[in-house]
């Protein structure tokens, strides 16, 4: 660590190396934290949660019985110990409560006074968060598996909703109607995701096994559909040309960058893609659990190297290495299946909610104090995570 800040002091390191250095050490830490409890308001399976951009403190939960909460993280006790308090909800008395299950839950990227959800119930509603009143709903002839807004978008306000058609509806904020369609999947969508880094290029997951990059400006739409063989697989093959999975796919997310892609799919396989070329970089993360029948809420972490993906995996969270496909660890905790995770990038915290009702929080671990009697090199060795130790040797030593 004083390495660290000698070296940035004396201009011998890039400013962002302690950082990120700090923020991969605090993510390898990670374990469920006995002091801190969210507060249990779901009475049944969470299926998903968001934490808001602007300040990181407020976190919303949607769940199984249509009830959606808003949570305040911060800590105003300044005790150790203290619960992350539920500060309002839409429960089940109230007058425009989701009828069915909600599935996702979204703030709007730039403000806190405005957060989305959608359902079960064939609705997306846009909620005034002062108020706890919808200022605007969006109806669909199917259910509603997912909806995105862009975080990065200037210049248009399109929700991206994934239903039962496979048809992807675009809904503008703007005109508060459905401005276009985006066809070319053959079933249900099940996840969307904009670019982070490119504010009109939409990632779609449909349950034909297709991921489809869209460019919403085209009149075709359609960039690409991602084929897990790269175009290589022979002709006679049984599986069909231009899959991704060779299942639903039900889950995927940007890095950070928006360089890359990440997709999950019911053939437990994690797959990475370069979003520019759209080729499977074939980085393998072996058997990855995923049993659920509509969309899987996982997260990448952000500011570290390298990234990790956080996936629920049964009633544990596999936290992997993105670019080389290592599994770290397994977060244990949860008592039933767990259905999303999201992360907090400012203080690298992770919380997931699971079909046990509850939403757990993950914190890094504390640092132990040094004892004076072991020199810090020897505890920097001692401490090294596998993802780290170098595995280089000579021809010499070899043999």
């Amino acid at each position: 660590m004083l390495g660290f800040i000698a070296a940035r002091q004396a201009g011998l390191d890039d400013p962002a190396r302690l950082r990120r250095a700090e923020a991969t050490r605090r993510v390898l830490s990670l374990e469920l934290n006995k002091d801190r409890d969210v507060e249990r308001i779901h009475g049944s399976a969470i299926n998903t949660l968001d934490i808001e951009p602007v300040e990181g403190r407020y976190m919303l939960s949607g769940g199984s019985d249509g009830v959606i909460v808003l949570y305040d993280l911060e800590n105003f006790s300044r005790k150790p110990c203290y619960t992350c308090k539920a500060i309002c909800s839409v429960g089940r008395s109230h007058p425009d409560v989701h009828r069915f299950s909600v599935e996702t839950v979204q703030w709007y990227p730039h403000d806190t006074g405005m957060f989305t959800s959608s359902s079960f119930d064939k609705t997306l509603k846009i909620w005034d968060t002062n108020t706890l009143q919808p200022a605007e709903v969006f109806h669909f002839e199917g259910t509603v598996y997912s909806h995105h807004m862009s975080p990065v978008a200037t210049k248009h306000c399109l929700i991206a909703v994934g239903t039962k058609s496979p048809k992807v509806q675009l809904c503008d904020l703007k005109s508060g109607s459905c401005s276009h369609i985006l066809q070319g999947h053959r079933q249900e969508v099940l996840a969307v995701s904009w670019s982070p880094r490119h504010e009109y290029i939409l990632a779609t997951a449909s349950a034909d096994g297709r991921v489809k990059l869209w460019d919403v400006r085209r009149a075709s739409g359609c960039l690409t559909t991602l084929d897990q063989h790269n175009g290589e697989k022979s002709k006679a093959s049984s599986e069909a040309a231009n899959t991704a999975h060779n299942g639903r796919v039900n889950g995927l997310c940007y890095t950070n960058d928006g360089l890359h892609l990440l997709t999950i799919g019911t053939d437990d396989r994690m797959r990475l893609w370069n979003s520019s070329t759209g080729e499977n970089t074939l980085v393998n993360y072996g058997k990855v659990c995923n049993e659920s029948r509509k969309g899987l809420k996982f997260a990448i972490s952000c500011g570290c190297n390298p990234e990790f993906a956080f996936v629920p995996y049964g009633s544990t969270i596999a936290v992997y290495t993105i670019f080389s496909g290592e599994l770290i660890t397994m977060l244990r905790g949860h008592y039933n299946t767990v259905d999303c995770c999201v992360f907090q990038p400012n203080f690298q915290e992770l919380y997931s909610g699971s079909k046990d009702c509850n939403i757990l929080a993950w914190i890094p671990a504390l640092r132990e104090p040094i004892p004076d009697d072991i020199s810090e090199k020897s505890l920097s060795q001692q401490h090294l995570n596998p993802a780290y130790e170098d595995a280089w040797s000579s021809s010499e030593d070899e043999g």
